[in-house]
């Protein structure tokens, strides 16, 4: 999206619901009006009017609507995206006009303009989400143990909550991660891998390759470029 086309307005009707889905390219997503709630990567959280979500690349999420439907803004992702998955805005209405001319003066306003954090309902699905997204390695089994709850009851009120398994969950997390950490750490990618939850530097692989069609080696080689240097096959695209 650049600075000259339109921004997105979509209209959701009442209790409409959307799987888990996830988007190649980064976007910012203002509820003007209504509400939902959505469990994706970062969390699960209720919107309404003024909510504001940072969905970064390559993020996944599912949507499930209220009674009254929503009326979703969406907007490229500033540059200085605010370190948060979601947020109320003080004024949706500044944003909802510029939009109409400048989409990305409106993503830059969402950024700049004292967005208000907001938290998930914080019951023990969401715990779990948090503690996946902690520690990808965690064993599910243990937790549930841990948390008084049979692995079962885990494993269906997980998958009601967040639209997937745990252990699909935890996967995607762990790939998500690799792909952030890929470019900027100086370890070797068989030693990132293990520190990541990897069983190996294959199995990072593989999960990388499925979330991002790219090898971590590809991702570390164009990350090491200097700027505007492209891949040989990414140019021929």
């Amino acid at each position: 999206m650049t600075a000259t086309e339109p921004a997105t307005r979509q209209r959701f009707t009442a209790a409409t619901r959307l799987e888990r889905h996830r988007h190649v390219t980064g976007y910012t997503a203002v509820v003007v009006a209504g509400g939902y709630v959505e469990a994706g990567d970062s969390g699960r959280f209720r919107l309404r009017a003024g909510s504001v979500v940072f969905h970064r690349a390559f993020e996944a999420h599912a949507n499930h609507f209220d009674t009254t439907g929503a009326v979703v803004l969406n907007l490229p992702l500033p540059a200085s995206v605010p370190d948060m998955a979601v947020g109320l805005l003080r004024d949706v209405d500044a944003v909802v006009r510029l939009a109409g001319t400048d989409p990305r003066a409106a993503a830059e306003l969402v950024a700049s303009s004292g967005v208000a954090p907001l938290t998930g309902p914080g019951d023990w699905p969401d715990l779990l989400a948090a503690a996946l997204r902690d520690n990808p390695s965690l064993g599910l089994t243990g937790w549930a143990e841990a948390t008084g709850l049979a692995a079962e009851t885990v494993a269906r009120g997980f998958k009601r909550a967040y639209g997937v398994s745990p252990k699909r969950y935890r996967a995607e997390v762990r790939a998500l991660q690799a792909w952030r950490r890929i470019p900027c750490s100086t370890l070797p990618l068989a030693q990132l891998a293990l520190a990541l939850g990897f069983t190996d530097q294959a199995h990072m692989t593989r999960d990388v390759v499925a979330l991002t069609g790219r090898t971590p080696a590809a991702l570390r080689r164009e990350a090491s470029r200097p700027e505007g240097q492209l891949d040989s096959r990414t140019a021929r695209r």
